[in-house]
């Protein structure tokens, strides 16, 4: 069964694709989008997300929901702390609210988003399974349950693995040869005094060659760790992560030798580890313009964690509304417009994450290298 369509289709409801949602019904232009999880609820939305003045809040301003934006920051969570595998502090910043990259929760940033759009506009429980080319720039949706629609503009916000980038281009997210590890400790300041102590009001960070972790201190007394290992693929799978226990005294194992106050941020876990394998698309990815259809977000520059995503997918979202506003009978010069600037930042993006730090397998991958790098960043 066929749909009708909207002037603009948008897969998926993540960050960048409800800002884009967001950004055109600001402006009147009609919008769907069409998303596979069942619900708002369906999953939990992720931890904490920093949200750049020179970005994130570029895309709320133009959504038009910085009060919003505002109500949910999480006070204090910008400080940071440095420590070295034993447990020696080596850098510890306040938070004394002149930051520009305050923390949210996702969840709460995207709830803000979903509220701020028409009933009906997000379609739950589309999964997309295919999408073909028709000519003179329409495109058709092909989704699980047999249903289709048919655009004249489609947009994949559709995340690393997406449907809709094989109409622009060939490129496959490729393993970056590293794994996080999830894990959570809750009512942390009283059940894990220590581990509390060490995280301290905002995020933690302890890096080595080849393993690493990292910490934030979420609301509700929650701290969430992100461990990160630079093995294969193989080296994981031949972890059974069915069996928590077995699971967390494996990759426990790997930090043998650190401060008991740090390695308590796995073996302690209130969770199951989740493993999530880490991808990325190749550095300047781009596109010759197609007709109809264009990306925004990790599906079109996905790449390794580097507090930048969130943010380039928002903006993305935000940039390509106010084109298409811009242009309001000429879809192909919005496209054009979008994705030259929208290569650029990427490509710039992209130029940062070379430097050594953000290689965990460098021998440059050290408690000392990020602090030196953070004071010459000015981050």
């Amino acid at each position: 069964m066929s749909t009708p369509a909207t002037p603009v289709t948008i897969i998926g409801a993540g960050l960048g694709g409800l800002t884009l949602a967001r950004v055109l019904h600001v402006h009147g232009i009609p919008v769907t989008v069409y998303e596979a999880e069942p619900s708002p609820d369906a999953r939990s939305q992720g931890g904490m997300l920093d949200i750049h003045d020179y970005n994130g809040q570029l895309a709320l301003q133009a959504a038009g929901l910085m009060d919003e934006f505002r109500a949910i920051i999480l006070e204090g969570r910008q400080a940071m702390r440095v420590l070295d595998r034993d447990g020696t502090v080596l850098f510890d910043k306040a938070d004394d609210g002149t930051g520009g990259r305050p923390e949210v929760q996702r969840g709460d940033l995207r709830r803000i988003l979903l509220d701020s759009l028409p009933d009906g506009t997000v379609r739950w429980g589309h999964k997309v399974i295919g999408t073909r080319t028709l000519g003179e720039g329409r495109h058709e949706v092909t989704f699980a349950d047999g249903g289709t629609v048919v655009t004249s503009l489609l947009v994949g916000a559709d995340g690393a693995w997406s449907r809709v980038r094989p109409l622009l281009s060939t490129a496959v997210p490729q393993y970056t040869g590293t794994s996080c590890v999830d894990t959570y400790l809750f009512d942390a300041d009283t059940r894990h005094p220590a581990v509390a102590k060490a995280v301290g009001g905002g995020s933690l960070i302890v890096t080595t060659s080849g393993r690493e972790i990292f910490a934030h201190r979420e609301k509700g007394d929650t701290l969430h760790a992100y461990v990160g290992l630079s093995e294969p693929q193989d080296w994981f799978a031949a972890i059974d992560f069915t069996d928590a226990a077995a699971a967390t005294a494996r990759i426990a194992a790997e930090f043998d030798g650190w401060a008991p106050e740090l390695t308590a941020l796995i073996t302690d876990s209130d969770t199951a580890p989740v493993l999530r394998p880490l991808y990325t698309l190749p550095d300047e990815h781009r596109w010759d313009r197609v007709p109809g259809v264009t990306l925004v977000g990790d599906a079109a520059h996905l790449a390794a964690p580097n507090g930048e995503g969130a943010n380039l997918a928002m903006l993305d979202g935000a940039e390509l509304g106010k084109a298409l506003a811009a242009y309001p009978d000429d879809i192909e010069a919005a496209l054009t417009e979008y994705e030259q600037a929208m290569f650029s930042r990427s490509a710039e993006v992209a130029a940062f994450e070379g430097v050594e730090f953000h290689r965990i397998d460098s021998d440059g991958n050290t408690a000392h290298g990020l602090i030196k790098m953070t004071g010459e960043k000015g981050r």
